[in-house]
């Protein structure tokens, strides 16, 4: 359920329609526009009287909400939500470059990579030091090695930066992670999702193989739900009868995903496609549909890289297409 409030209205008015949800077990979240303010309901609205709040007399209108996301429906929160993580911003129109090798593989890569990415103008450094592999006899990964590894490259380069947790258990090691991902394969993990919700650090959501949307919103209402509203929402392609490519990017998942909620919303298309040579389309059209951002694999010797090189660009390559990137963004801005 979600309370209109008139324009002007008093924070002491606020006050008093706060304190009146709180007693009936409810959980308010208010977010202000700049005409409008809008308070959210959370929890069993079944017992409250629609009419009875509708009368009073700084209420515009009452209005029941069907989707089971609360926290995460932009009914709630019509404004974008922008998360800062260092000097990048995600969300409300910016265009955020996330960039680095699929894996760790050792100190002289992660930073020769960190180094070029970041003269492309990359924001935000990308790095797995743990890996899922569909087979228990491919590169794992260097774990905590890797973790330090990635972190020696953000002090040498300033960039903030993003890798997979796999298992609670690890969750102590991502203390000076500055962003926390959950792969597509543990999105419906709820135990851990439930903890990144009290972690306070913001968490890159992926979508599942074979997801919904709603279902990935639900995901991201967990994390929510448990105190943390910094989610980015991550399409990385989804698994259809197609088998050319490694999976098929859904680009409606951008505007879609965008009516449904306020959360950023960005692309993975390394992951989608599979092929390196398909990404920078994928990455044109996903800024042309209204991505937020883009997370993309950088290696500085695919061919010799330890996991998914057929898929990684070279940095000569990457600062070629973020230069389009950019271009193609001005031009969509300046329409």
């Amino acid at each position: 359920m979600i309370i209109i409030l008139k324009e002007n209205t008093t924070e002491q008015e606020i006050k008093k329609l706060t304190d009146f949800v709180k007693s009936h077990g409810l959980t308010p979240h208010i977010s202000e526009g700049v005409h409008q303010t809008i308070m959210g309901l959370v929890g069993d609205t079944s017992q409250i009287d629609i009419e009875s709040i509708s009368q009073l007399k700084n209420v515009e209108a009452v209005r029941r909400i069907q989707e089971p996301f609360k926290n995460a429906n932009r009914k709630f929160h019509p404004l974008d939500t922008v998360i800062k993580v260092g000097n990048a911003t995600i969300g409300g129109g910016s265009l955020t470059l996330i960039a680095g090798p699929c894996s760790v593989e050792s100190e002289e890569q992660i930073i020769s990579v960190a180094r070029d990415v970041k003269k492309s103008g990359v924001q935000i450094l990308r790095g797995g030091a743990f890996k899922p592999r569909t087979s228990p006899y491919a590169f794992q990964g260097l774990r905590e090695e890797g973790i330090k590894l990635l972190l020696e490259a953000k002090k040498d380069t300033g960039l903030p930066v993003v890798t997979e947790i796999m298992d609670l258990s690890q969750l102590d090691l991502f203390a000076d992670v500055d962003i926390i991902q959950v792969g597509t394969r543990n999105m419906q993990n709820f135990e851990l999702l439930k903890q990144l919700g009290h972690s306070g650090k913001p968490v890159l959501l992926k979508r599942g193989l074979s997801n919904t949307y709603q279902e990935l919103l639900m995901s991201a209402e967990y994390v929510m739900a448990f105190g943390n509203e910094q989610v980015i929402l991550c399409e990385r392609g989804v698994r259809t009868f197609e088998t050319y490519t490694r999976n098929t990017l859904d680009i409606s998942a951008v505007p879609a995903l965008k009516k449904l909620s306020h959360l950023p919303v960005i692309i993975d298309p390394s992951h989608a496609a599979g092929i390196a040579e398909f990404v920078p389309s994928l990455s044109m059209a996903a800024v042309a549909a209204g991505a937020d951002g883009l997370i993309i694999e950088v290696h500085n010797d695919p061919a010799k890289a330890k996991c998914d090189g057929a898929q990684s660009l070279i940095p000569g390559d990457f600062d070629k297409l973020a230069k389009k990137l950019r271009i193609l963004k001005n031009a969509i801005q300046e329409a």
